[in-house]
């Protein structure tokens, strides 16, 4: 058993937990400081937690915090918060379920699809209006390019494998560090190049996105432009990493974006 990571966060939540008999560390990575599933003597709980110090890490946190209210039908309840001097944490109902899978024999696509579908049904709450989706804009061509990324959707934005969890009648989108408000094809889109990534050919990752409401509904230039956007973001990115999943998507990027291009240039 992995143990609490001080007595500062032990105190902090003992209100919330009272005595902590387990502490299970997940085997994948988070971007938080501390990440747990514990069983408690008020239940069991996975916690995420920053260190109390201004910054892009804690803000993302205290996003995820403030958009749980409003997308309960596609994430696990958030069921108590705490600010410390030193630490922020979030309690979450701890769910069962697994991971999904992004293969190219994988079942798990209709419930992806399905999820993603009822994220579109959820409308930007009052809370989101300004998160204003930018992360694109340094690379697109143009400030006209990167004004088909804007509009009214509410966007998970971090769209891979470990972010969907499938339990037995139950579907969740886990880890809202970033949401923004933008053009609702891009949470479908970020769904294409981890396909791809994963083996399927472009043709084949669009044909799944095609099943999302939001990418009917797109404009095909504003889908080309997020294309070569995402290319170029993930070829900087390779550029300053060794990590090889950065690779990774770098060539299922490109792979998307060269998809695309081919198909504007036959419809030209």
């Amino acid at each position: 058993m992995d143990a609490l990571p001080d007595d500062h966060f032990r105190e902090l939540t003992y209100l919330y937990t009272g005595d902590v008999s387990e502490v299970h560390r997940p085997d994948r990575g988070f971007s938080s400081d501390y990440a747990a599933v514990i069983h408690t003597a008020n239940g069991r709980f996975f916690v995420k937690a920053m260190f109390n110090k201004p910054g892009g890490r804690l803000d993302s946190l205290i996003r995820e915090r403030d958009i749980n209210p409003f997308v309960q039908p596609v994430s696990p309840r958030l069921q108590w918060s705490v600010n410390g001097e030193g630490w922020v944490v979030l309690g979450f109902e701890a769910i069962d379920g697994r991971s999904a899978s992004f293969d190219l024999d994988t079942p798990d696509l209709p419930r992806i699809v399905d999820t993603l579908n009822r994220l579109a049904e959820i409308d930007v709450p009052a809370v989101a209006q300004d998160w204003v989706e930018t992360r694109w804009d340094r690379f697109a061509t143009s400030t006209e390019e990167a004004e088909l990324f804007r509009g009214e959707a509410l966007l998970h934005t971090d769209i891979n494998p470990s972010n969907i969890m499938l339990g037995a009648e139950r579907t969740w989108l886990v880890d809202w560090s970033w949401p923004t408000r933008g053009a609702g094809f891009i949470d479908p889109a970020l769904l294409v190049v981890q396909l791809i990534a994963a083996g399927h050919r472009s043709p084949e990752a669009e044909s799944w996105a095609a099943r999302c409401r939001a990418w009917e509904a797109a404009d095909p230039k504003a889908i080309d432009a997020f294309a070569k956007a995402t290319w170029r973001m993930y070829r900087r990115q390779a550029l300053d990493s060794q990590d090889r999943w950065l690779r990774e998507m770098e060539d299922a990027a490109q792979s998307w974006a060269e998809h695309r291009i081919s198909r504007a240039r036959r419809s030209a």
